[in-house]
Order: structure tokens, then C-alpha cells, then sequence
């Protein structure tokens, strides 16, 4: 039999193994129960996909990402090492082939979701399986107290029943030691060997600025390091303004989130790790397998919902062991702001109840039916039609889809499609009477010859490209043309694929998981004052209070995250610092940032001395955001 190192070597290529992997290894390879608590970057896929490759049999992987699942299965296929994944929107018919494959065709690696263990076919079919390792991914998953509770987790321990001799592997990058004890309970793990590595990335410096111009802070961190950064905002339309702005400073940028088509992801994505583009903004939808070493910083400008999903993002700067920075940027609103996003959006039973049976209407769903039907789903129509607010009703789908009662699938795509009802001498009399429409027209004309004859797909993004227009000025002409009745134009724009996984029953299948839904929302309330603690605590080094927070107790300050920095820094003398500012104002009149840039102050002790200065009646602020000497 082949080594651990041997496999290593032969399938990915890597000469050593990283800290704790190959203790890992060996726990599972001895048959034991393993609980593994490695921070993100830290390679878990190794620590079960070598193990099942030394040993006969297959692996069951359980994951709840499927994006993540059909990305190591696709890595895997390239290293010619056989693997599947069973996630949403396969026939029952290609399912049974698959498994067919699984259990006759020498596979190694079957991946699947929590929530297919509850079909008892599929759960029979896997009986038939000769596991040699149960690898659960994102563990904590199976916890209440977990920052992402999904119940079907909790029959995963019905598969000790099955396989007592297969040993389980248990992995999360992030768990509090409340969600430790959990884990190990909830999935019947028998006295596991535990391997933990610290939370502490010694070479983070994590840094959190109260400034008033989030932008002009970017530009100058960008500007003093200018290595690949990431930029995490809160919505799409974030990243777009804030990669427009970027670029307008002169920086390379582009973005990503949930929206974009997979082949905008990949080129934008591309865009950044061939470090065409400096900067990513991103939404949390990036990140997942990310792994790029020399990631120098990281920035926040809106408050995470939680330490856990904070600790995983900013550990993606930082990977090649140099000094990297994950920076917050607050300002006196922010806590308000995340409020209003995490807290007052929460649906209570009563909405998710109303919420879920309008959704059984709008889609003409009989009681009692309903059960594996399939559909396409627009979600702003949805609460457009019933009232509901749009951030509170993607909640509640989100809470449904985790207990799954229902699958909602992110698809994001506008397929349009085109043919032209009159004859060609027709269109070139068309051009003729309207010139300002020839570029378009002639593009769609050579690009799909075919037209004439039969609806043909239509590409908006490359039609704009050729005929060098905005893609609502394409949109604009296609609407005009099919009223005028000169083409026939469909746009079918989906948001989501909906499945639901069982039949309607209302409040009964409410009242079955609401008393879930109370916890996870106080537990959001809890995680969200965790995080307003760690922004506003001006003392405690920061690496400490992450780690404490994880359960991991150290006396020792990191000293160079922001608090550290401020104890050693020489506290600025405000009577020094007053008499430099109104040196400056006796020669103009300035704004903050460039008194800031003149005194080279820092901006806290900039506008703290500002405010002194106003109330004492010594300078003013005028209309035009200036402070000047008043007379």
C-alpha cells in the first residue's frame, strides 16, 4: 500500500504536508473518530481525500455547498481520481445511474447534501455502499448555536447505525467550544481524536478605522500597498459603484457576486488572480476554495454579520506567511445600518407561516401536493405581488431551503431570444429610415445569419460588444423593433430555481421548525452584538479578542493590530495638535481629510481636537464642509 506522502505526491503534486494534515491522516487511517477545527486555508479536503484513496472502497463526503462540492469534484476528475456529486435538479433516473456507478464502477468519492440522506431510497442505495470514510464537512452545521444550523445535519448520526466500523471525519474551520460539544454529540462521534489549530494568524494585522470618507481611506490603503486586495461590501449593487469608483482613482478593478453568470464570475475572477485587476469587491458569495498566497489585504466597509463569517474572510489575505492587513472601516452609522440588515429583516413565525403559503399559491400548489416539483422563480415579482418586503422573504426562503422543506437554487440568467417577422429588403429599408439604429442591427444581422428563419439566442453582452454600445440601449431598440412588429422577442429573467422537497401542509410544516427559527434569530442578535463589541472596544488587542471569542485563551497582545498600535503610539498632545491646525486654517480654509493630510495626524485624534476647537468657539464649519478661524 501506498503512503500517505506517496499519494500526496502523486495526486496533488505537494511534497509536505501542512501542519496537523498528516496527524489527522493517520486518526482516520487508524479507524478512529476524528474532529478536525482548521482554520479556512488550512486544507481539509487533503486530510480525507487521501486517507479514502489508501484504502478499498468509497468515500461519502457531506457537504451543504454544493458550489464547493461540484468544484472538488471537478478538481478531483482532473487528477483522473473518480468522483460524483449528488446535488439539486437531478432526475431520480440519473440518480440511480449515478449510485449505480458508485457502487459497480470502482468510484472513490461521492459527495452529497445533508438533505438527500432523508430520501430512504437514496439512504438504502448508500447502505449498499462500501465506505471506507464518512467525511462531514462544515460540521458545525449541526449545531443550534452553529452560525449556519441546517437540521438535516442531524440525521447524519443514523449512519453510525449503518457503518459502525467506518470511521466519521468531522471538519469546520470555524466553531465556538458551545459548538464543539455539540458537534461531537449530534453526530455520535465515539470519544474522537480532537485536532485543533490555533486561530491565531500571527501575521494579520487586524485594524478597524472610524473615519468619515470610506473611499479616500481605500484609495490611500490601495495606494501604500499595492498588492492583491479584497473588498468585501454587502450587496451587488455595492460592488458595482465601488468598482466604478476605483476605477475612476485610476486602480484595476472588478467584481464579484451571487448575480453575475458563471462565465462572468470566472473571467472577472480570472481578471483578479492573474492580478490583471489589483482589487475584487466582493460580496460573500466569493471566497469559497479561494486560495491565492499574497493576498495583502482585506477590507470591510460594512460590518460583517458575524466573528465566524469575519474570521473566514479576513483569513484570505495573509496565506504566504507575510504581513498582511484586514481592515474594518466604520463610521458612526454603521451599527444602525447592520441593525436594519440583520436584525429588523428577520422573519418571525407569523411571516415565514404567510410567506410560505403565498408561495404555495403563487405557484398553484394544492395541499397535501407538491412534493419534488420544480419551477422558476422571480423573486422581486413574488413580493411584489403579495407586499412582502424582499430582504425579509429572501430570510425566510433562505431559513426554509436550511431546514429542506425547499430548495432555492441562485440561477441569475436572462435568456432572450430573437427572430425577425419581415424579410430582409424589409430590414434594410428599416436601417435606411432610421440610422441611429444601423450599428446594432447590422451586429445582430452578421452574427445570426440564421434569423430570419427560426428564434435564435441572443446574446446581449456580446451584441453590445460589437456595435460598441451600452446593453440598455440593445435592450431599448429589441423592445421598440418587437412593438413595431418587426421581430418576435422573448426575455424569460429568472432569479432562482425553487424545488420544493415536501408536500404543503402550512402550519403544519411551519409549526415543525419555528421553534428552530427563534433560536437562530436570537442567535443572530447575540452574533451581531459580538460583532459591534469587537469594532468599538478601543483597548484589547484585537487578535486576543478574536481568539477569545473561539475559545482560545492567550495572554500574549499580537502588537500590531490597531488597539496595539494605539498603546505604543505616543498620544498626541491635543494642545500640539491644536496649534498645527490653526497654523494651517490661518492660511485657508480646510476639510478634515486635508487637514489630515498636512498635520499627518491620526484621523481620530484629528477630529477629536476639530470638535474641541468647535465647541470653543474657535473655528467654524461653513456650507462648503470647511473649517475656518472664526473672526
Amino acid at each position: 500500500m501506498q503512503t500517505a506522502l506517496q499519494i500526496l505526491q502523486k495526486y496533488w503534486k505537494h511534497d509536505v504536508f501542512r501542519s496537523m494534515q498528516n496527524e489527522i491522516i493517520d486518526s482516520v487511517l487508524n479507524g478512529k473518530d476524528t474532529f478536525a477545527l482548521m482554520p479556512t486555508g488550512g486544507g481539509k479536503s487533503i486530510c480525507f481525500q487521501v486517507p479514502a484513496m489508501m484504502k478499498d472502497g468509497i468515500c461519502l463526503v457531506i457537504s451543504p455547498l454544493v458550489a464547493l462540492m461540484k468544484d472538488q469534484v471537478a478538481n478531483l476528475q482532473k487528477r483522473d481520481i473518480k468522483a460524483i456529486a449528488l446535488t439539486g435538479g437531478i432526475k431520480s433516473e440519473e440518480m440511480i445511474d449515478l449510485l449505480d456507478n458508485c457502487e459497480f464502477g470502482n468510484y472513490k468519492f461521492l459527495y452529497l447534501s445533508p438533505e438527500r440522506l432523508q430520501s430512504d431510497w437514496i439512504l438504502e442505495r448508500i447502505k449498499n455502499l462500501p465506505l471506507n470514510l464518512i467525511a462531514i464537512d462544515e460540521a458545525h452545521c449541526v449545531s443550534q448555536w452553529g452560525h449556519d444550523f441546517r437540521p438535516a445535519y442531524l440525521k447524519i448520526s443514523s449512519l453510525k447505525n449503518h457503518f459502525p466500523k467506518v470511521p466519521f471525519l468531522a471538519l469546520t474551520a470555524t466553531a465556538t467550544p458551545k459548538v464543539k460539544d455539540d458537534i461531537i454529540a449530534e453526530l455520535g462521534l465515539h470519544h474522537p481524536d480532537f485536532f485543533q489549530k490555533s486561530f491565531a494568524r500571527d501575521n494579520i494585522a487586524y485594524m478597524v478605522f472610524e473615519v468619515e470618507d470610506k473611499l479616500f481611506r481605500i484609495e490611500q490603503i490601495l495606494k501604500k500597498n499595492p498588492q492583491p486586495s479584497i473588498i468585501y461590501v454587502r450587496n451587488r449593487k455595492s460592488c458595482l459603484d465601488v468598482a466604478e469608483q476605483l476605477k475612476s482613482l485610476g486602480f484595476n478593478a472588478t467584481y464579484y457576486h451571487g448575480g453575475l453568470t458563471p462565465k462572468e464570475k470566472d473571467k472577472n475572477m480570472q481578471l483578479w488572480m492573474s492580478e490583471q485587476a489589483q482589487v475584487i469587491i466582493a460580496t460573500n458569495a466569493f471566497g469559497m476554495g479561494i486560495d491565492k498566497a499574497n493576498v495583502k489585504t482585506v477590507i470591510h466597509i460594512q460590518l460583517p454579520e458575524n466573528l465566524e463569517n469575519y474570521y473566514q474572510e479576513a483569513g484570505r489575505c495573509g496565506r504566504n506567511g507575510e504581513k498582511a492587513f484586514s481592515v474594518v472601516l466604520t463610521s458612526p452609522s454603521d451599527s444602525i445600518q447592520a441593525e436594519n440588515q440583520f436584525i429588523n429583516v428577520l422573519p418571525d413565525k407569523k411571516f415565514l407561516n404567510e410567506m410560505y403559503i403565498k408561495l404555495c399559491n403563487y405557484f398553484q400548489i394544492a395541499y397535501g401536493e407538491g412534493i419534488n416539483e420544480q419551477f422558476t422563480f422571480n423573486l422581486n415579482h413574488f413580493c411584489l405581488k403579495y407586499g412582502f418586503p424582499t430582504l425579509k422573504t429572501y430570510n425566510a426562503m433562505q431559513f426554509l431551503d436550511r431546514q429542506g422543506i425547499l430548495n432555492l437554487s441562485p440561477e441569475f440568467s436572462e435568456k432572450i431570444a430573437i427572430q425577425f417577422l419581415i424579410p430582409s429588403k424589409e430590414v434594410i429599408r428599416y436601417i435606411s429610415l432610421n440610422p441611429n439604429d444601423e450599428e446594432i442591427l447590422l451586429a445582430i444581422l452578421r452574427t445570426y445569419p440564421g434569423v430570419y428563419e427560426t428564434q435564435t439566442a441572443f446574446n446581449l453582452q456580446l451584441i453590445a460588444k460589437k456595435s460598441n454600445h451600452e446593453v440598455t440601449e440593445i435592450q431599448t431598440i429589441l423592445q421598440k423593433l418587437k412593438e413595431k412588429g418587426i421581430i418576435e422577442y422573448q426575455s424569460k429573467n429568472n432569479d432562482a430555481t425553487l424545488i420544493f422537497n415536501e408536500v404543503r401542509e402550512d402550519e403544519r410544516t411551519i409549526n415543525r421548525v419555528s421553534k428552530y427559527l427563534e433560536n437562530q434569530n436570537n442567535l443572530k442578535k447575540e452574533q451581531l452584538k459580538t460583532v459591534l463589541h469587537y469594532i468599538q472596544e478601543k483597548k484589547v488587542c484585537r487578535s486576543k479578542l478574536i481568539l477569545n471569542y473561539f475559545g482560545e485563551v492567550t495572554k500574549t497582545d499580537c502588537g500590531i493590530c490597531s488597539n496595539c498600535i494605539g498603546k505604543k503610539d505616543k498620544k498626541t498632545n491635543p494642545k500640539t495638535l491644536s496649534e498645527k491646525i490653526l497654523e494651517h486654517l490661518k492660511i485657508t480654509d480646510l476639510n478634515s481629510r486635508e487637514i489630515q493630510t498636512k498635520t499627518k495626524n491620526d484621523p481620530t485624534d484629528i477630529l477629536f481636537t476639530l470638535q474641541k476647537l468647535l465647541e470653543n468657539d474657535t473655528i467654524m464649519v461653513m456650507t462648503n464642509n470647511k473649517y475656518t478661524i472664526k473672526s
